[in-house]
């Protein structure tokens, strides 16, 4: 089989550094041989098309960035989002930091789609000022700001901070470049832009331990105006900015006048029967036990001894990544991007603006066939 011979190895080796990974790794995760790939790297010997797209797809990166001509101009290629991100936290995953640039892409495909489809449907970002306040009251104006009602979900949350002029991105729970690795202990992060700044959240069992994600990526943008890139340490952190948006967070679901709607907690007998207890809140609040029991601590009502064995039951139980099944796959761009970037896609498509394969490639992929049923979905709703 014939192999391209001018693959810019020194772009290759950028990558690797980039990801701070192996060059053997890099061999192993793109199914090429370990030889051939040293090889490679010593130009020795180059790569079959289908190999260096296996190569591609392991970065994240087009075929075509590999044949390029020249030293890679960092400044394009990673963003200054994407730069504080990867300081704040260095040791960020192959995996997450590809999520993370293909978010930006994807934004930047949203703009460019509605600035040639209509421009004036680009929604201006034009938050509350809340700074200098505290979390709980910023929290109050937010709600006021998103014109929430007592009854929500995660997609009702979802849709109220998209029509402020914020993108709500959305993990996979099935295996693909938009799930987030089992191992990862990423929930979520925020990429503050002045004009449409993207909220991501790792979809999550059950969907109510979502709503917390975005509430508390929210609040990263609402409070402190930059990006940030949330572990699960960080929303248990006491102190700081993660403290600052847990407690946002927390305010933003169960306001103060929630709380006595909340069932008494602490004769409940076990866990099991916290769980029964909660259950009304949890469905109307679109909220976790955890948020309910930690508002419970916070106005005295609880002590935190409760919540750490709380935890412990929890974690105790079996766990089970989210996953997606793919029988609606035509829907599945909805879950993924939100419904303004999809039907943004749909619409361009329809006034022929783009191809169907660029649309294809803007949704996710999805197939012609998917994309003639999503378009009949959008008809029927």
């Amino acid at each position: 089989m014939e192999r391209l011979t001018n693959i810019n190895v020194d772009r290759v080796l950028w990558s690797c550094n980039d990801l701070g990974v192996d060059p053997a790794e890099v061999a192993a995760a793109s199914r090429i041989p370990e030889k051939t790939f040293e090889k490679l790297l010593q130009e020795q010997q180059g790569l079959t098309f289908r190999q260096l797209k296996q190569l591609a797809n392991f970065f994240g990166r087009g075929a075509l960035f590999f044949l390029e001509e020249g030293k890679v101009d960092e400044e394009r290629i990673h963003t200054p989002n994407f730069r504080s991100l990867t300081k704040q936290k260095p040791a960020l995953s192959a995996n997450t930091r590809s999520i993370i640039e293909r978010a930006e892409k994807q934004r930047k495909i949203y703009l460019e789609l509605l600035s040639d489809l209509r421009p004036e449907a680009i929604v201006a970002f034009d938050p509350p000022e809340v700074a200098g306040t505290l979390p709980a009251e910023a929290a109050g104006i937010a709600r006021a700001w998103l014109q929430l009602g007592e009854t929500n979900s995660f997609d009702t949350y979802r849709q109220s901070i998209e029509a402020k002029g914020v993108l709500v991105f959305r993990s996979n729970g099935y295996q693909g470049k938009w799930q987030i690795q089992r191992q990862s202990p990423i929930l979520g992060f925020s990429l503050y832009h002045e004009v449409l700044p993207i909220i991501f959240v790792r979809k999550q069992d059950p969907a109510s331990r979502q709503s917390f994600t975005l509430a508390h990526e929210l609040g990263h943008i609402l409070l402190h105006r930059e990006s940030s890139v949330d572990e699960e340490a960080d929303f248990l952190s006491d102190s700081g900015r993660e403290s600052q948006a847990n407690k946002f967070a927390a305010h933003f679901l169960v306001p103060d006048s929630f709380i006595d709607s909340i069932p008494e907690l602490t004769d409940a007998g076990s866990f099991e029967v916290v769980n029964d207890l909660l259950r009304d809140c949890r469905s109307s609040w679109g909220v976790s036990n955890d948020v309910l029991i930690l508002r419970l601590i916070e106005v005295g009502r609880l002590e935190q001894e409760f919540y750490t064995a709380y935890r412990q039951w929890r974690e105790a139980l079996p766990q089970k990544e989210s996953s997606g099944s793919r029988i609606y796959r035509y829907r599945e761009p909805i879950h993924l991007f939100g419904d303004k970037y999809v039907k943004t896609v749909l619409d361009s498509l329809s006034d022929q603006k783009i191809t169907v394969t660029r649309a294809s490639r803007y949704l996710d992929g999805i197939k012609l066939q998917d994309i003639h049923k999503l378009a009949g979905y959008y008809a029927g709703n």
